[in-house]
């Protein structure tokens, strides 16, 4: 399993450094809106219960613990459709960016392999593929899957989408699913924003058994409780999907001391088990997205009507005269940071993403600057 380092990209939030300086300068200081990193706190009753595990001196199980096993197979259950017969095989992750880092790696994939993914998409889906030695190649996964290239070997899908929070249907994932089997491809969904869908009734996963009839073969969904559950520090995420395939990745993982720490793995499933606190923080980001959407209506600038769940704002400049950087710019004279769309790929250089995860007090002062923004385009 080589991990081919030497064909990594600049890691791209580097070149923030002068935006981030010069919005720092704005009287009453910078409001980052960058990173969807939580800044609320832990609900208390997964911190009662990562406190109750505490006392764990010996090795955790690789595979999970039997009662944080059983939390992910229930969960799949009542909340993405899964079938209640013949459930998927589950494997932790400690969060799941390194799974989709090493995904790639850990499938064998390497020279001649092709790994697609959202042509508008979080970056390491592109990393994962370079270092695996295989090809990164950038698609519209919103499109007939028929009209794709030839000699994928593996998709990567975001949905709901970071950036851009769009989502695709049951019928999209269903065809999908189909195209993937009569063409030997494996799927992995990145599904870490499923519980934020706002415009939408659902974000369905692709294990869901209207999409694959319980046959999860060449599938995988990842799952993290960041966003959910305020655990981006505990790193608890997990995978799902094709049991031979999991079982294999759990080997491996065996071997290299992938363990998710015993307390961490008590907490996740007691998270897991309630949905009151999913609610409570799903109402705080509601609360932020209007806020900053009429924010952004005000300054003049365009919200992807498709960003319909997530925990983003895709935003652009209807004339068109301005790009992502220049809007990036533009928002770091108010003291306001946020991420250029080509961060995401070159189909998303004329955006710019905006995050709900401030404090109601940035989120508020954001808010009261933008509307000198067209002021500031026009200077």
């Amino acid at each position: 399993m080589p991990l081919f380092s030497t064909e990594l990209p600049d890691f791209p939030w580097d070149s923030l450094v002068r935006v981030r300086e010069r919005a720092a300068e704005y009287p009453g200081g910078a409001v980052d809106l960058t990173i969807g990193t939580p800044v609320d706190a832990v609900p208390a009753l997964i911190q009662e219960a990562l406190c109750e595990a505490s006392d764990a001196p010996g090795y955790p199980p690789t595979i999970g613990t039997p009662e944080l096993r059983s939390a992910i197979e229930e969960w799949l259950v009542r909340r993405r459709g899964v079938a209640p017969a013949g459930t998927p095989g589950v494997l932790p992750t400690l969060g799941s960016k390194e799974m989709v880092a090493l995904l790639p790696a850990f499938l064998g994939l390497g020279a001649g392999d092709v790994v697609a993914f959202p042509e508008v998409a979080y970056p390491t889906y592109d990393v994962g593929a370079r270092l695996a030695g295989a090809v990164p190649l950038p698609i519209d996964t919103g499109a007939d899957p028929e009209a794709w290239p030839t000699g994928i070997t593996m998709l990567w899908l975001n949905s709901p989408g970071n950036p851009n929070g769009h989502v695709l249907s049951v019928e999209q994932l269903r065809r999908i699913a189909q195209w993937a089997r009569a063409n030997n491809v494996i799927v992995a969904s990145d599904e870490c924003y499923g519980e934020l869908a706002w415009d939408v009734a659902e974000a369905p996963s692709i294990l869901d058994q209207r999409v694959c009839g319980g046959d999860y073969s060449g599938l995988f969904s990842l799952y993290s409780l960041s966003k959910q559950s305020n655990l981006a520090g505990y790193r608890a995420a997990f995978i799902a999907g094709d049991p031979e395939r999991i079982a294999a990745l759990s080997e491996v993982r065996k071997h290299g001391g992938f363990l998710m720490p015993a307390p961490v793995q008590h907490a996740m499933a007691v998270a897991l088990g309630n949905e009151a606190h999913v609610a409570a923080q799903k109402e705080i980001y509601r609360k932020r997205r209007v806020i900053l959407q009429e924010a952004v209506a005000s300054a003049g600038l365009d919200s992807d009507p498709d960003t319909v769940a997530g925990l983003y704002l895709w935003v652009g400049d209807p004339s068109g005269r301005v790009d992502g950087w220049g809007l990036v710019r533009a928002f770091a004279e108010l003291g306001i940071i946020v991420a250029p769309g080509d961060f995401y790929g070159t189909a998303g250089s004329g955006r710019v993403r905006i995050s709900l995860t401030a404090t109601d007090e940035r989120v508020a002062e954001a808010a009261e600057r933008m509307p000198r923004l067209p002021a500031i385009l026009a200077g």
